[in-house]
């Protein structure tokens, strides 16, 4: 039998010039993206099948990755969205009994291209110094400066809109588990699977809607709430989900919305965005509810935020909004809320609380949005 072939060369070249060496695997090719950072030590397959990453080439800080292979059940969507995979040490074989394929098979199987042997602790260290930016990773071009050439030419992600590019293209339903309570009309941003499952747990029948979705489509549903998702891009770009969400809002429409849809919410309400220096990515984030004071271990992953200040609050037409929570580590704004009447009407988070992967810290959330449709439909809390 034939020794197995070694893996191909593979460089990393940043839009500043920095460049890492490495060694290929998953696909050979060429790709390009913003060079981002996620922290978490497990969850490596909800991450790269989450749409929030599209365009992004992600690092992983945790040192070891590929342990527990691929399986059939923890995918967050259809596919792989990262455009390339930057690790330090790839496990040689995957040991899971849930495993049916090691991470490198999948990501040649979908055309991913991976670098490892990098030393992602000096890369995540020059990222944290001089932002996020932009990258190439090939193991067809290894002159530094021809690829460093091709990574300026790349788009950068301020200024992306990039929904549609991950939205469903036809609607599709989550049926309640259980009981029927509640219609919930969710507009895909890039949403994750897990995320309809949660409002489905809850008695929701959720109907999951693209991104170029108007609101006659939402109104000939009858939903009892709104719903928006996660999803990549730049916030500011996204004028079409503004407005949809404002005329949301002017219907009286209960609202809950996550990542991107808090800082659609955000627009919506009045306050600006603007582009974090290297973005929140991890299930390791701790945030604060400042109603209640309780600290969360929370799950993150954008590069954009809510330009406002934690405890201000503004006048809109629909009611008194407010920042919610806030990020502990920097005080970036995690959540917003409207308040008519002495009662919350809609409101959002900047993380992930359906836990996938992550902690359960925030299921809660889920809880909440329930109640709201309760007071809403009459049903009364739960």
């Amino acid at each position: 039998m034939p020794a197995p072939s070694s893996p191909a060369p593979a460089l990393l070249v940043l839009e500043d010039g920095r460049t890492f060496r490495g060694r290929s695997f998953g696909a050979e090719g060429e790709v390009f993206g913003e060079a981002v950072f996620a922290t978490p030590m497990t969850g490596y397959q909800e991450t790269l099948t989450d749409p929030s990453y599209h365009r992004q080439v992600v690092i992983a800080t945790a040192p070891h990755i590929g342990n527990t292979g691929w399986n059939d059940v923890d995918d967050e969507s259809g596919r792989v969205w990262v455009a390339g995979y930057v690790v330090r040490d790839l496990a040689r074989r995957p040991s899971n009994w849930r495993s049916t394929r090691s991470l490198a098979d999948e990501l040649a199987e979908q055309g991913v291209v991976g670098i490892s042997d990098v030393d992602t602790r000096a890369l995540t260290r020059h990222l944290r110094e001089q932002g996020a930016m932009r990258v190439g990773v090939s193991t067809t071009t290894l002159d530094p400066d021809a690829l460093l050439a091709k990574v300026r030419q790349a788009p950068a992600m301020s200024g992306a809109r990039l929904s549609g590019e991950v939205s469903t293209p036809e609607p599709y339903v989550v049926p309640a588990v259980g009981e029927r309570r509640f219609t919930v009309a969710a507009i895909d941003l890039g949403i994750k699977s897990m995320t309809p499952h949660r409002m489905a747990e809850r008695g929701a029948e959720v109907h999951v809607l693209p991104a170029d979705t108007d609101f006659a489509a939402i109104e000939a549903l009858a939903p009892d709430g709104v719903f928006f998702s996660n999803g990549p891009g730049d916030p500011a770009a996204d004028d079409h989900a503004v407005e949809l969400l404002r005329r949301t809002l002017d219907a009286g429409l209960p609202f809950f919305g996550i990542c991107y849809g808090n800082q659609i919410f955000g627009r919506a309400l009045g306050f600006g965005t603007f582009k974090l220096k290297y973005g929140h990515r991890g299930i390791n984030q701790p945030v604060m509810d400042l109603a209640t004071r309780k600290v969360e271990v929370t799950a993150h992953n954008h590069g954009f935020a809510v330009d406002a200040r934690p405890g201000e609050e503004r006048e809109t037409r629909w009611g008194s909004a407010r920042v919610s929570h806030v990020c502990l580590n920097d005080d970036v704004v995690e959540g917003l809320e409207l308040v008519r009447d002495d009662r919350v009407v809609a409101f959002s988070v900047q993380y992930h609380p359906e836990a996938a992967a992550g902690p359960h810290d925030a299921a809660y959330l889920f809880d909440r949005f329930a109640d709201v449709l309760g007071e809403r439909s009459g049903e009364g809390k739960r």
